[in-house]
């Protein structure tokens, strides 16, 4: 099959990245969210993200413009997927949500139409059995930002074909992105690790064993991580991390138990960057 037209549902900032590497990747690509506000802003990070690359001499003046205009953006759900042949869910990590947008999504698409979750821990599986194409439905994980992270985990359903994998693999290559592929398990591979070393980490802030900037440089300095895990979690977002650890904690067991610490501050409204102010505190 040959992907032309890619929908990107959701136009926050996995979203919005997600799109942007669609169009630079060659990709027609309509963004769509219920915000207009949303969208306005995701319309201006591309054009940014552009500008910078043609300044850094990754990219020429005259391809800048061809990507920044093969974004085309709109609120309505319908027009968004109902001619694209690829689309990729980036909305908030609820489940309830995903099977809800899925359910509805399945009846307007074409049927050859590949249906890619971005969701870093929930089921893939569970997602594809409300829709009529499941042997169509694979997960797709970015990482943020996603115009500079170069890895794309590849999820495997329960029922996912090979065709769709090696369709998706060939998506992720036109994105400029290199792919793991692996089986359904909660979390994955990144988001079960980088959870047990955020929420670590986390527990020593609350035990007093250092501060967040001690904590941080230990890990780059001493891991040669290039972000600490508080920097880490304030780019991701505190309530994406918190959500994501009660899943694993309630697939995996015990040792995933969200930090109270960490709980703590989600109900404080400290959720990162995208608020201004998380473990650590930003300028907006």
């Amino acid at each position: 099959m040959n992907i032309k037209k890619i929908a990107v549902i959701g136009a926050g900032t996995m979203g919005r990245g997600i799109a942007n590497v669609a169009c630079v990747g060659g990709f027609e690509t309509i963004l769509q969210d219920i915000s207009e506000e949303m969208l306005q802003k995701s319309k201006s990070v591309l054009e940014e993200n552009l500008r910078k690359a043609v300044e850094r001499h990754l990219t020429t003046s005259e391809e800048a413009q061809k990507a920044a205009g093969r974004l085309t953006l709109t609120r309505e759900l319908s027009a968004a997927v109902r001619h694209a042949d690829f689309i990729i869910e980036a909305i908030p990590e609820i489940i309830e949500a995903k099977l809800e947008l899925f359910s509805k999504i399945d009846k307007i698409c074409q049927s050859e139409a590949v249906f890619a979750s971005n969701t870093s821990a929930l089921s893939i599986t569970e997602m594809a059995a409300v829709t009529n194409r499941a042997q169509q439905f694979i997960g797709m994980h970015f990482f943020n930002p996603v115009h500079k992270m170069k890895l794309v985990e590849i999820v495997r359903a329960l029922e996912t074909s090979v065709e769709t994998i090696e369709i998706t693999k060939a998506v992720a290559a036109q994105m400029g992105k290199e792919t793991v592929t692996i089986k359904e398990s909660p979390g994955f591979i990144t988001s079960r690790i980088n959870a047990l070393i955020g929420n670590e980490a986390f527990y020593m802030l609350q035990e007093g064993i250092a501060s967040a900037e001690e904590i941080d440089k230990a890990i780059k300095l001493g891991l040669n991580h290039p972000m600490g895990p508080f920097e880490m979690v304030d780019m991701v977002g505190l309530d994406t991390r918190l959500s994501i650890l009660q899943f694993l904690y309630k697939t995996l067991g015990e040792k995933y138990r969200p930090c109270p610490l960490l709980e703590q501050y989600v109900k404080a409204g400290r959720l990162g960057r995208k608020v201004g102010k998380g473990v650590y505190e930003y300028e907006k």
